[in-house]
């Protein structure tokens, strides 16, 4: 990423961190008919150790888990929206409180914390962390963070948006949805998400483009990125049937959603069955 362009970022990212503001949310597109609305659990955000927010079903049941990785410069409390709305789905989401998690470490640190508590006695989260589903997600920096984060053998799906420079493509262990945004002139998509997309040529891989996107749409709850995100999320790790054929085989939602700009899949996500 150019020095202009990645200050510009930094810069964009602290100013919504300090003063609070959140871009308005995209309208809503064809996925988001089912997927952008809340889901049937209410939803606690707490601390789950010094570096890290984890936001989870209320009352726990046994749930799958999300990495989520912030941009330059921003923090959970950026993405507010976007994270409960995931936890309503029945998601436990480890938000690494780090505006740096383009390494993937920070966010690989929340899984290491709630496996081990899921063997704790006494702990809260004691057997209701499903450890063979986790998937990771984060935008820009930590868009980035999660390809990184999806090179380790314990996340099993990777959602990177509109994601920086870091991790290798190449590397991904599980099926994998890279997001860019039409109008993104930070992370530009012909330049910094296509090419890494065609270089996740050993998992199933789509690309999406969310129509008049630009770089700070993901911000506060997601915009017309958030129906998409879980939709992937809650069939790769939560087994819903239901969200299979947003994504695949002939009749795929989102390749007929007007809202999407440009969808690409490749080989093996066009050899992955329809609904």
């Amino acid at each position: 990423m150019g020095r202009l362009r990645a200050r510009t970022l930094i810069v964009g990212m602290a100013a919504l961190a300090t003063v609070g503001i959140t871009p308005a949310a995209s309208a809503t597109t064809g996925i988001s008919d089912r997927w952008s609305a809340p889901g049937p659990f209410a939803v606690t955000v707490e601390a789950l150790d010094s570096t890290h927010t984890v936001y989870r079903p209320s009352r726990l049941e046994k749930h799958p888990v999300i990495l989520w990785g912030n941009g330059t410069g921003a923090n959970p409390k950026i993405y507010d929206g976007l994270l409960r709305h995931l936890a309503s789905h029945g998601f436990v989401v480890a938000a690494a409180d780090t505006p740096n998690a383009g390494s993937g470490a920070e966010m690989l640190a929340g899984a290491t914390t709630l496996i081990a508590e899921n063997s704790r006695p006494g702990s809260v989260y004691q057997g209701k962390i499903d450890t063979a589903h986790i998937g990771a997600t984060g935008h820009s920096q930590g868009g980035g963070g999660a390809i990184a984060a999806g090179a380790d053998s314990r996340v099993t799906t990777t959602i990177p948006i509109e994601p920086g420079p870091q991790g290798s493509a190449a590397a991904l262990k599980g099926p994998s949805l890279f997001l860019g945004g039409q109008l993104d002139t930070i992370v530009v998509p012909w330049l910094l998400v296509i090419p890494r997309y065609r270089l996740a040529d050993q998992v199933p891989a789509i690309y999406g483009e969310l129509g008049k996107a630009t770089h700070f749409t993901p911000v506060g709850d997601g915009g017309g990125f958030r129906g998409a995100i879980t939709a992937w999320f809650r069939f790769w790790l939560s087994g819903d049937e239901r969200a299979r054929a947003e994504f695949f085989g002939p009749s795929c939602g989102v390749c007929r959603d007007g809202a999407w700009s440009d969808i690409q899949r490749n080989t093996k996500a066009l050899a992955v069955p329809g609904a």
